[in-house]
Formats: structure tokens, C-alpha cells, sequence
């Protein structure tokens, strides 16, 4: 395997290029990342959409295998190279849906083998931290990270990026998600970055009676899930207002845990990720805290909230570039319950262009 500190210092100084092929949850997506400006080179993804209902694995599954040849060859003509070009393969073996990540660990084996590149595992949620970073250029913030299957308040300390707080149940965009599933608001759930619980809550007034958990710096939502579906169904208030009260709980709990870290660990950045960092709501409220508390808060662009291949390709080349997680292709295994906090982020505070 090649060593790369001697890798991204040979080749006459050439750049180190990789790309990440991401597939955890609904979305097939390939990024190539360059060590040198302009960064970014491909961003390639196509998300699978079902008819009605939730989303089943082994139909995610059977979508990205139809995907993910046409996906791999648009990102490497976005970035105007060919596979022999690449430093380096990199993908996302978890955490996520077993038959999803299995396509993508499957395309990722059969890349660094037929081209003989180094193959680098990337936590799927690193990935979102990492690219909150470099995007906001907020180097050591404390994160909060929620997605469809994520809640989870996280800093850096002694190596790795250690949850500070998270959800005991149910991860605030899958609650968002099963009420407007259940009264008939969605699929599709979000556009233009903004979920159908937004549009419905305008005009909304706050119901009495919901329950607001927080524990300690850990919160939960399928109480609050019951409670308004209950509400909904009995007809008793209107639906601007279950959903306004939905939203207003969901978020201000999440808001308060990551207020308690700023103030436990003492920094003064902080940055939302994942899926729901789409959400001009959620965003204006964490501003408003940070400002409270002196400290800084900037959004990752919408395009990047969700999930990408970019994210991981930018999260293999740092791995890459650090001789960390670089792995044989047959012991590239997934991992569907991959926690964040038992990563090492040997290159940390650095990104790529910054450091502080």
C-alpha cells in the first residue's frame, strides 16, 4: 500500500485527488476532491425517491445498483479526469442501511482494485462534521449534527470527535418526516430546503400539553411524535398548529443541548450539518444562541447539508494524506452502526487550505 506523506510529496508535487462514493442511506453519490484549489472538482449524486411510504432498504439497493455506473462517470468527466488519475478511492462503510452501503463498499472494491488505488474507509458522519468545517472555515466548533437518522451534538477533545448529546430515540428529521408521512404533508418532505412542518406552521399558534424531553444533554422525540400525531387525529386543533408546536419543541430542545455544550466546552464556533441543516429555522435559531453567547455560528450551503460524495472524498483525502483508515479492498466491510466518537481524527484542527 502506498505510503501517502510520500505520495502527496512525489509525482513532481502533483495534487492528491480522491474520490468518495457515498450510498448510507437514500442517496448514491461520487465527489472528487483535489489537495489543491479549486477543491472541489465533481459533485455527482441522484437520490431515490419512493412512490408512497418510507424508504425500503433492498429498494434503495436495487435503485443504486442501477445508479451507480452512469454516477461514477459523470463525476469523473465533471472533473475532466480518468480513474487512472486518482490518488485514491474513498467510501462511506457506515453508519447507514446494510444494503445501501453494501452497493457502494461493492462499486468502491471493485474501483481500487481494477485501477490498484488505495481504498480509504470514511465514517459517514465525520464526513458531514468534516465538511461543515472546511466549508464554514469554522475549524474547531461545537456541531450539531441532524439528519433522518441522526441527533447528535458533537466537539472535538483528546483525538475524536466526542457526542456531547444525542437523541434516546428517534432523530429529529425522522420525526419530521413520519408526522408529515402520517397526516398526508409529504413525500416529497423538504424543497428548496425547506419541509413541508415549515410550510404548514405558518400562521400556527403553540398547543399546551406536548412534551418537551431533555436529559441532561440528551433528548427524545417520540413522545412529542405521539403526542401530535394523537392531536392531529382527534381533530381537536388545527394542523398549522401541530405542526407549529412540533417544529417549535423539536428544534428549541435541540437547540438547548447544543447551547449547554458552547457553554461546557468552552468555544465560542458553532455549526449545524446533515440533512436538516437545510432549515432556515433551525439555522436562525442557532444563531441567535451563538450570539447570545459571543460566539460565531455560520450555514453550510444547502447543496452540502445533505448527504454528497464530496463530504467523502474531502473526509478520505485528509485520512489519505494522515496514513489513516486506508485499507485492503477485501477487508472493506460496512459498519451499520459505525459511531462518530470511535473514529481518531489524526489531522484535526487542519483542513484542507486552512489550519489554525
Amino acid at each position: 500500500m502506498v505510503n501517502a506523506a510520500t505520495r502527496s510529496s512525489s509525482a513532481n508535487n502533483e495534487p492528491v485527488i480522491v474520490l468518495g462514493i457515498e450510498s448510507t442511506a437514500h442517496t448514491f453519490a461520487v465527489g472528487i476532491v483535489s489537495s489543491e484549489p479549486p477543491y472541489i472538482l465533481a459533485d455527482s449524486r441522484r437520490q431515490y425517491v419512493p412512490k408512497e411510504g418510507g424508504i425500503l432498504p433492498r429498494e434503495v439497493a436495487s435503485f443504486f445498483s442501477q445508479v451507480a455506473g452512469e454516477v461514477v462517470r459523470e463525476a469523473l468527466h465533471q472533473a475532466g479526469i480518468s480513474a487512472g488519475d486518482l490518488s485514491a478511492i474513498a467510501v462511506a462503510l457506515g453508519p447507514g442501511m446494510g444494503p445501501a452501503l453494501r452497493v457502494g463498499a461493492t462499486v468502491a472494491r471493485a474501483l481500487a482494485h481494477y485501477f490498484h488505488k488505495p481504498l480509504v474507509s470514511v465514517n459517514h458522519a465525520v464526513a458531514h462534521v468534516e465538511i461543515a468545517r472546511f466549508l464554514t472555515g469554522l475549524l474547531d466548533p461545537v456541531v450539531l449534527y441532524v439528519s433522518g437518522g441522526n441527533t447528535t451534538v458533537l466537539s472535538f477533545r483528546a483525538g475524536r470527535y466526542r457526542v456531547f448529546g444525542e437523541t434516546l430515540d428517534i432523530s429529529l428529521g425522522n420525526m419530521l418526516d413520519t408526522f408529515a408521512r402520517e397526516t398526508g404533508l409529504g413525500p416529497p418532505y423538504v424543497v428548496g430546503g425547506e419541509h413541508v412542518i415549515d410550510r404548514c406552521s405558518r400562521g400556527g399558534e403553540f398547543i399546551s400539553g406536548f412534551p418537551y424531553v431533555v436529559k441532561g444533554q440528551d433528548v427524545s422525540y417520540s413522545g412529542l411524535l405521539t403526542a401530535a400525531l394523537r392531536a392531529y387525529r382527534k381533530g381537536l386543533e388545527p394542523l398549522k398548529n401541530v405542526c407549529y408546536t412540533l417544529r417549535e419543541i423539536g428544534f428549541s430542545s435541540v437547540v438547548e443541548v447544543t447551547e449547554r455544550c458552547l457553554a461546557h466546552v468552552g468555544k465560542r464556533q458553532v455549526v449545524l450539518t446533515g440533512g436538516v441543516a437545510a432549515n432556515d429555522e433551525l439555522n436562525r435559531k442557532l444563531e441567535i444562541m451563538a450570539q447570545v453567547h459571543g460566539a460565531r455560528f455560520k450555514r453550510i450551503p444547502k447543496k452540502y447539508a445533505g448527504d454528497n460524495g464530496v463530504m467523502i472524498a474531502l473526509t478520505g483525502l485528509l485520512s489519505y494524506m494522515s496514513s489513516y483508515n486506508i485499507i485492503e479492498p477485501h477487508r472493506a466491510f460496512i459498519r451499520q452502526r459505525w459511531r462518530v466518537d470511535r473514529v481518531n481524527i489524526p489531522w484535526y484542527p487542519k483542513t484542507l487550505g486552512r489550519s489554525l
